[in-house]
């Protein structure tokens, strides 16, 4: 399924694709095939018809209602082809027309899209994990491309267990990034993803940890009683109150116990760092399907966030 219907950009430097590009021939045969290609948008004209440049100085183009699912239903407002200017298109070939003697194949990104939504749609169970590529971030969650421009979005409650006041403490643009299916609507043909059990338990999260270390960390919260520092997405501990840390300082912490059956990390700040650019994720799974996940240990006193990925009813009759 993701191996022929990728984020769109995954498919544009391959050798299959730049060859099928290349030339009117291989352009015939994928139009033939109902192969799925991609070249980068140049511009969107008046009429938001997007022009794709292709090998040779060939140009195709993707006419407004072929530039996206839902647009010509009006489903779909038109910044979604606006907003494609300078970035790869996914399509496919729908005709190799002449104009004025000139070779203009006309393309659509809205098929492309429809084979990889019907693909997602035919396979995806709550609990299926699914390659994905963030397209960009609002303050309540990342959208990103299952496949073709195909999005979906991650609500920012759903991206780690620590909490964040922005996606973009995560993730960047264009990232390559694992999801979790959390539910399906065939009906609206929707996908909801979670992210969070992808990058593992508290105790997978607190194994490389031990008393006595001074790593650095991220103050995620300031309270009375405390302030929390995150050492890794899905992974908190409490450290003393101290004066002038704020919310989103990078901090050194010295680790002074841990607590698995309580699921309890206390620290001492050591000094502020300077800011530095997120560490790169770790997960835990990137493959398979769930059906249970649990944050705390067994036997934890505490109780930990749990995600239960349930099928659909079957419809009656």
């Amino acid at each position: 399924m993701t191996s022929c219907f990728p984020p769109e950009g995954h498919l544009l430097n391959t050798a299959e694709n730049q060859a099928a590009c290349a030339s009117p021939e291989g352009l015939r045969r994928a139009m033939e095939r109902r192969a799925v290609l991609e070249s980068v948008a140049r511009l969107c004209d008046g009429a938001h018809d997007l022009w794709v440049e292709l090998g040779g100085g060939v140009r195709g183009v993707i006419p407004r209602a072929e530039g996206a699912l839902g647009i010509a239903e009006g489903r779909t407002r038109d910044i979604a082809l606006l907003s494609r200017v300078g970035r790869p298109v996914a399509f496919t070939v729908e005709a190799l027309e002449e104009e004025n003697g000139v070779l203009r194949p006309r393309l659509s990104r809205r098929r492309a899209q429809r084979l990889a939504l019907d693909a997602l749609l035919a396979r995806c169970r709550p609990g299926l994990v699914l390659p994905a590529a963030v397209t960009h971030m609002e303050p309540f969650g990342a959208f990103v491309d299952l496949g073709c421009g195909v999005t979906s979005m991650i609500g920012v409650e759903h991206i780690s267990v620590s909490r964040i006041p922005h996606p973009r403490e995560r993730f960047h643009e264009g990232q390559d990034i694992f999801a979790a299916v959390l539910d399906v609507d065939p009906a609206e043909e929707r996908i909801y993803l979670t992210h969070r059990e992808l990058l593992g338990t508290w105790a997978e999260n607190a194994a490389p940890f031990q008393a006595g270390m001074t790593v650095p960390g991220t103050v995620r919260g300031v309270k009375d009683y405390g302030i929390f520092v995150e050492l890794t997405p899905n992974l908190s501990g409490l450290a003393e109150v101290q004066p002038g840390v704020r919310e989103g300082d990078r901090v050194s912490v010295y680790i002074k116990s841990i607590v698995p059956h309580r699921m309890k990390i206390k620290l001492l700040i050591i000094a502020r760092l300077p800011p530095a650019p997120p560490e790169p994720l770790r997960y835990f799974i990137t493959a398979g399907r769930l059906t249970h996940w649990r944050y705390a240990p067994e036997g934890c006193t505490r109780v930990g966030g749990e995600t239960v990925f349930l099928d659909p009813e079957p419809n009656p009759g």
